[in-house]
């Protein structure tokens, strides 16, 4: 496993938490950020939603950024006391809304969508009459969790609280960044990160996609898969605890 040599692509925080992680077992990575967070500016839906949280039964928070823009949201505007669960799919984001003094829920076995709708507290949640789900996110993304949640009965909305920006890099960034630093691999966090990544590569993609992709989900391989990606590794989730077992399961490619 500590002979891959990875290139990491989430946002640069967390880019930079994950190198440390890795660096501590071994593996050398290099950060190229391809995710920007940008807050959408504060609207009037925005403040009128975040007034109107005591309606819902139920609150899911996609991601770390959106929790951040939650909490300062809901310091702004939100009611005094907030007494519905709240949910997310890893703990790290569950952290920034228990420091809130919110109850967050989390699955411990899994971290993706399927794993947190197995759990008791959100089926019960959902299941009950007129029930109301708020999903916290950023622009777009996959609707499955939406459309699940109302084959059980709720009633959903998303809030869409950011937008993910490609940073500003010279178009030769990437292809340079793989041959300099001698890299084995390439990890995406999102399907979208992966968008970012085929953009930048641009006309080098052909050979970049002769790389191992680590994605962190079956959607996010269909999509690499279809756009030529010739070894994608599903790491069943985008946690670190996720990726190094992909890395313990799969040999470093021979370059």
């Amino acid at each position: 496993m500590t002979g891959w040599r990875l290139l990491l692509t989430r946002p640069a925080d967390d880019c930079t938490a994950l190198a440390e992680l890795l660096a501590g077992q071994g593996i050398f990575s290099s950060c190229l950020p391809l995710l920007e967070i940008a807050p959408l500016p504060v609207s009037a839906t925005m403040r009128q939603t975040f007034a109107d949280l005591p309606r819902c039964s139920a609150v899911i928070v996609v991601s770390k950024p959106a929790a951040r823009i939650a909490v300062e949201l809901l310091d702004s505007y939100g009611p005094a006391s907030l007494a519905m669960p709240w949910f997310s799919v890893g703990a790290a984001t569950a952290q920034i809304l228990l420091d809130r003094g919110l109850d967050a829920n989390f699955p411990a076995d899994g971290d993706d969508s399927e794993a947190l709708l197995q759990l008791p507290r959100l089926r019960e949640a959902v299941t009950r009459a007129d029930s109301q789900v708020l999903i916290l996110r950023g622009e777009g993304g996959r609707e499955l969790l939406a459309e699940r949640l109302r084959e059980l009965g709720a009633s959903v909305e998303y809030l869409e609280l950011y937008r993910r920006d490609l940073p500003a890099y010279p178009s030769d960034e990437l292809p340079l960044r793989i041959e300099a630093e001698r890299l084995s691999g390439l990890v995406v966090s999102s399907g979208q990160g992966f968008e970012h990544l085929r953009q930048l590569a641009g006309d080098a993609w052909p050979n970049i996609a002769q790389l191992p992709l680590f994605v962190p989900s079956p959607r996010v391989a269909e999509l690499a898969s279809a756009a030529g990606a010739r070894t994608v590794v599903d790491c069943r989730g985008a946690s670190a605890a996720a990726l190094l077992t992909a890395l313990r399961e799969h040999p470093v490619p021979v370059l």
